[in-house]
C-alpha cells in the first residue's frame, strides 16, 4: 500500500495540499481531479518520490519512500510525467522497451519477456503498426500512447499517470481508461490525473478533488462526483449531460 499522512505540499509559496491522508491499495482505481494549478502533478511527483514534501510522510508498505532502493523502487512505483521531450533517437519499440529497464540484470542484457509484451501492449493501443517508425516521427497522440505501453511494460505495483489522455482522440481515451481500470482489476494500484469527470466516474473506484489553498476531498467517486461539488471545484456552472456526465453551461 502506498500511503500519504499528513501530507503538506507548497509551490511557489503557494500551498497546494493540506494535512493530506491518502491510502492506495491493491485494486483500487482513483481519480485526481481539480482546475490548472491546484497541485495535480505536485502530489503525483511526491507520491512517487520525486518531489519532497514541506510536511507528512509518503511510506510505501510501512517504510518511508527514502527506505527503498530506488531500483526496487522502480519495480513498485511507475509514474507517468506530463511533459517529455519527443527527441528520442529509438524506434517506438526501442522508446517503450526502456519500461523493462527496472527488470533487466543490466542495460546491455537481452529482455525476450519484455520484448513480447512491448508487442502486446504496442498492438493492444492501436501502435502495433509502428514498431519500427522512428519515436520522434509519431504524432502526439501516438507518443502518448506509446508513453503508456511504456509504463504498462515497466509493470509496477502502482501505477501513477499525470492526463493520460493529453492529445487522445475519443477512442483511444476510452481505450486508455479501459487498459488502466483493467490493471487496477487485475490487482494493480492506479491514480490518474483527469479533466474528464464522466471518464473518472465510469472507470475510477474513488477520487480525490483538489481546490484551491489546499483544501483537498476524497471518497468513492459516486459520492464526490457529484454536479454541486463540480461546480465548486471548477468554479463553473455545469448542465448535466447523462450520468455523471457534465459540461459548461
Amino acid at each position: 500500500m502506498l500511503r500519504a499522512s499528513a501530507l503538506k505540499l507548497n509551490v511557489g509559496g503557494r500551498e497546494l495540499v493540506r494535512s493530506l491522508d491518502l491510502s492506495l491499495a491493491p485494486g483500487e482505481c482513483w481519480a485526481l481531479l481539480g482546475p490548472n494549478g491546484a497541485g495535480k502533478s505536485s502530489l503525483i511527483l511526491a507520491l512517487a518520490g520525486l518531489r519532497a514534501p514541506q510536511a507528512g510522510a509518503i511510506t510505501l508498505d510501512g517504510a518511508p519512500l527514502a527506505a527503498h532502493r530506488r531500483d526496487a523502487l522502480a519495480r513498485r512505483i511507475g509514474v507517468l510525467l506530463q511533459d517529455e521531450t519527443g527527441d528520442f533517437w529509438g524506434s517506438a519499440l526501442d522508446y517503450v522497451l526502456l519500461g523493462r529497464y527496472p527488470h533487466s540484470k543490466s542495460a546491455w542484457a537481452r529482455d525476450d519477456e519484455g520484448a513480447a509484451r512491448a508487442g502486446q501492449w504496442l498492438a493492444r493501443l492501436d501502435l502495433g503498426g509502428r514498431l519500427e517508425q522512428p519515436y520522434r516521427t509519431l504524432s502526439g497522440g501516438e507518443r502518448q500512447r506509446a508513453r503508456i505501453a511504456q509504463l504498462l511494460v515497466q509493470d509496477p505495483d502502482v501505477l501513477l499517470l499525470d492526463e493520460p489522455l493529453n492529445h487522445l482522440d475519443l477512442r483511444h481515451q476510452a481505450q486508455v481508461m479501459q487498459a488502466l481500470a483493467a490493471r487496477a482489476a487485475g490487482g494493480k494500484t492506479v491514480l490518474m490525473a483527469l479533466h474528464e469527470p464522466g471518464l473518472a466516474a465510469r472507470h475510477c473506484d474513488s477520487a480525490v478533488l483538489l481546490y484551491d489553498a489546499g483544501h483537498v476531498s476524497l471518497g468513492r467517486s459516486g459520492d464526490m462526483l457529484t454536479q454541486a461539488n463540480l461546480e465548486t471545484l471548477y468554479q463553473c456552472r455545469l448542465e448535466a449531460t447523462g450520468p455523471q456526465g457534465f459540461i459548461p453551461s
